[in-house]
């Protein structure tokens, strides 16, 4: 967002109106080109409120359908630019213009000259199997080995496992393992990979369109249909009836159906029996959470992968390594990530973080939650290592070996949680908002030049964070 446009806002608020030019561009790199050219864009704004604004789209549908899903995200686009205004209310307006007429007739035209359906263009735009997602780059170990053999299997010799269907949690490498069998069949078969999500808006744009013969025929005319969560389809029943009589067509003609689930087919919510039944009758392999071995796999294979990305060469220490390995449990895409954080600190900063920063860098996948960081924590740990006591340190003395200890503690309060200045004034003794900025401040200017204020900034966060003397650094 453009900072001298906000600026620019703020100060004539009571004198500009909302630009809609802009609120749509932002509509479009927040929510992405398709669905701005297919819903997003047929919002115009009509009048602006005290508090609110007043949009127009053609349809109930389209309003219904942008309600339901995008409502939130367009408001807090258009409240970044007007705080006022926090409230958005549609009205229908039908196309009239002969213009808006023509153009919609000349763009069907052109489709028909080109003889490519909406379906097939869509599909273009969301059957991208990544080439990054292959079998030779999925690291295996216990937890994921009989999905990934199965799949593999799959992808040497067509219904071998028919349906297919792979089911764990959240970055488990599920959506990798469907685009690696995507990635082998294309090579000799018709591919569609596309999501649960994806199916749907397909469906619901071949209604509106009266395009669902084209609809049908595309689905199942494919010799291998993966389709990845399909939890998402969850209580929409014509949808569930469309993709019931799909599956039957595809596997009567012998196609192969691969799916991914975050649970077992007995375990999906307000989906059809019959479905649920079809997708019992074939495979079911289950990804469980990755055990330390093939944590430790996956943290070395993406240090040495990131590494050899960069003219720097970085090497990650095995200490953080180890740590990374043993710390972080519930997803492989949480660790992927850990790495992609301490190579993105490393670059910046041009050094390798140690283990007491590297915790503070990954505090927020370490399940570390503000309650276990209260301020009295970091009051009793400072005056230990301080050798004071916290009486002594909240009191209103001034002598130097008090100050230092006392600037310390503020300053981790600040940064180790998201106490407000006067909140963080009052735990110290009633302490006026500017002298905790003084203290932050001073503490700030003194780890710019003194390497031990920074060593010992550095243990007291790693006591306070982890309550682990012997991980200090």
């Amino acid at each position: 967002m453009n900072n001298s446009f906000i600026n620019k806002n703020l100060n004539n608020t009571k004198t500009t109106s909302l630009d809609w030019i802009l609120i749509q561009s932002e509509m479009k790199n927040k929510l992405g080109l398709e669905i701005y050219e297919s819903w997003l864009k047929k919002i115009d704004l009509v009048e602006e409120f005290s508090n609110y604004i007043l949009l127009s789209v053609p349809t109930r549908f389209i309003r219904d359908w942008i309600t339901s899903r995008y409502l939130d995200q367009i408001l807090q686009i258009i409240k970044s630019y007007k705080k006022k205004l926090i409230r958005i209310e549609f009205k229908i307006t039908e196309i009239k213009n002969k213009k808006q007429e023509s153009n919609i007739q000349e763009f069907q035209l052109g489709e028909k000259k080109e003889n490519i359906s909406f379906i097939k263009d869509s599909y273009l735009q969301y059957n991208r199997i990544d080439p990054n997602k292959r079998f030779d780059n999925f690291i295996t170990g216990s937890s994921n080995k009989l999905a990934f053999e199965a799949s593999l299997k799959v992808s040497e010799n067509l219904s071998y496992y028919n349906p297919l269907y792979i089911y764990g949690g959240v970055g488990m490498g599920k959506t990798h393992l469907l685009n690696s069998i995507g990635l082998e069949l294309k090579k000799n078969h018709r591919v569609m990979f596309i999501s649960a999500e994806r199916f749907m808006y397909q469906f619901v744009k071949s209604i509106k369109a009266n395009e669902m013969v084209k609809f049908k025929e595309y689905f199942r005319n494919t010799n291998i249909l993966l389709i990845d969560d399909i939890q998402f389809m969850n209580g929409k029943e014509a949808m569930q009836e469309e993709f019931f009589h799909t599956f039957n067509a595809l596997m009567d003609k012998g196609s192969q159906i691969i799916i991914s689930a975050d649970r077992p087919p007995s375990k999906l919510s307000r989906i059809q029996e019959r479905i649920k039944s079809r997708f019992s009758g074939g495979l079911v392999v289950d990804i469980q959470k990755p055990d330390y071995e093939l944590r430790n796999k996956i943290v070395k294979n993406k240090a040495h992968e990131l590494s050899d990305l960069y003219s720097e060469k970085l090497k990650i220490p095995k200490e953080i390594e180890d740590f990374i390995s043993s710390e972080i449990t519930s997803s492989i895409r949480e660790i992927v990530g850990a790495i992609n954080r301490i190579v993105s600190f490393s670059r910046i900063y041009n050094k390798i973080p140690n283990l007491s920063e590297t915790k503070v860098i990954l505090k927020d996948l370490l399940n570390l939650t503000e309650n276990k960081v209260s301020i009295d924590l970091i009051q009793t740990t400072v005056c230990k290592f301080f050798k004071i006591s916290k009486n002594e340190m909240l009191s209103s003395r001034r002598s130097r070996y008090l100050v230092r200890p006392r600037q310390t503690a503020i300053y981790l309060t600040k940064i180790l949680t998201s106490k407000s200045l006067p909140e963080i004034g009052r735990e110290f003794s009633n302490r006026d908002h500017t002298t905790i900025i003084h203290s932050v401040k001073t503490i700030e200017k003194l780890k710019e030049n003194d390497p031990e204020v920074v060593n010992n900034l550095n243990k007291l966060k790693n006591q306070i964070l982890y309550n682990n003397k012997n991980n200090e650094i």
